[in-house]
């Protein structure tokens, strides 16, 4: 027989290395993880930015709203679950991802299905585990419903203008719906719609016209060789354009599975919002491409504004007031510095600049640096970029304000 004493040891041994694996913190791997999933797939299946970024949303919303309910560190979204502690973070976070992509993917199932066995192997076979699957069914079923019937099927119905008879370019623009999709967290699409852009006579029209005209066309002498090589890589736009810098962010914080599900969560309902505003402005004002107003400047009656030029890349299909990018960046920008501060040390590649790294040590650098060089690529005018960023900017101090707060700040503003 082995002495008492080495038999209490390995009794307070064992006992101290159960107690280290109920407490230790969940990891926010799993968060990331499945955002890495959802970007795959994005790419694969070539979706452009409105339902891309609807369905992160979805997803991070939904596993915010599972980890978070067997904590209550933070005020929910809209539902309300309930669990204990002892359910598994993991398990719920994985479980709540599965649910959401399958809903929206359906044809991804064999790759959804081993995506979440791995999820699940590294957790122990327990009740904790069972709790943290079935909360995460919840989450997702629940995510799922309030999102019936939001227009985010609606059908393309733009109607190209024209003269019956005449000749128009067949290839019709996007997103021409999405600004009537349901938002996340503004009380309508037009909330923050922006005053009409300025007259074709005015002197702001006349002086960025004229901008742009000379330093975004595709052969340029006065955009100097760094102002190009920015405006290739933001050609790049949608999730890609942010989703790693809010991985950097978490990394850099040390942050917990619970506050890495908020920050994707906040980053993904202020960039869904951002992008139903500026579509909803865009449809609203239809206002002309650089490309179509300098090609057809002798029709504006304004002899300050010469006919000429071409920009440097393909111009987006859609119109161009406000910048879409610009909203973007600014709503990301404005809640991750709610979250973690201005000053960061962040880098960002770009499919369509290879072998480019930007970097930036300031979030709001970050946002202006998108903004120029729309303006370097010969995309949007000054004007519509300054708009963009203001619009950004309210929806992302609305997000901050209003969704997810900490559980005592949410009591406290309650009456």
């Amino acid at each position: 027989m082995q002495p008492k004493s080495k038999i209490n040891l390995a009794i307070w041994i064992a006992s101290t290395c159960v107690s280290v694996l109920l407490t230790s913190p969940a990891s926010s791997d799993v968060i990331m993880d499945w955002n890495a999933k959802a970007e795959a797939i994005g790419v694969e299946k070539q979706l452009v930015n409105v339902p891309n970024a609807r369905g992160q949303a979805m997803l991070h919303v939904a596993m915010f709203e599972a980890v978070n309910a067997i904590e209550r560190r933070y005020a929910a979204y809209k539902l309300n679950l309930e669990s204990d502690r002892t359910a598994s973070k993991e398990a719920a976070a994985a479980s709540a991802a599965y649910g959401i992509l399958l809903n929206l993917y359906p044809d991804q199932k064999p790759d959804l299905d081993t995506a979440l066995a791995a999820s699940l192997s590294g957790i122990a076979e327990t009740e904790a585990k069972a709790k943290g699957i079935e909360l995460g069914r919840k989450a997702a079923a629940g995510i799922i419903a309030l999102r019936v019937n939001d227009g985010g099927d609606a059908q393309e119905s733009y109607r190209p203008h024209g003269k019956p008879g005449v000749y128009v370019p067949t290839a019709l623009p996007i997103e021409s719906a999405s600004g009537a999709l349901k938002p996340f967290v503004m009380t309508v699409g037009s909330q923050f719609r922006p005053k009409p852009p300025p007259a074709l006579d005015s002197e702001i029209w006349t002086r960025d016209l004229n901008e742009i005209r000379e330093i975004g066309g595709r052969t340029s002498t006065k955009r100097s060789d760094e102002r190009t090589n920015i405006a290739r890589f933001w050609f790049l736009t949608g999730p890609r354009t942010y989703n790693p810098i809010v991985r950097q962010l978490a990394l850099a914080k040390n942050m917990d599975l619970v506050d890495c599900a908020r920050l994707y969560a906040l980053s993904s309902l202020t960039a869904i919002d951002a992008f139903i505003a500026v579509f909803d402005a865009k449809y609203t004002y239809n206002l002309w491409r650089p490309i179509s107003a300098i090609r057809n400047a002798d029709l504006t009656a304004n002899p300050a504004t010469p006919r000429e030029a071409s920009p440097v890349g393909v111009t987006p299909m859609h119109p161009e007031y406000p910048c879409a990018h610009c909203i973007v960046a600014a709503a990301i920008s404005t809640v991750l510095q709610g979250a973690v501060g201005n000053e960061v040390d962040i880098s960002l590649t770009s499919s369509t600049a290879p072998g480019a790294t930007r970097k930036w040590t300031r979030l709001q650098d970050y946002s202006d640096e998108v903004s120029n060089a729309r303006i370097y690529a010969g995309f949007h005018y000054r004007f519509s970029t300054e708009v963009g960023k203001d619009m950004g900017r309210k929806i992302g101090e609305l997000t901050v304000a209003t969704q997810l707060r900490g559980a005592v700040a949410s009591a406290q503003s309650k009456p």
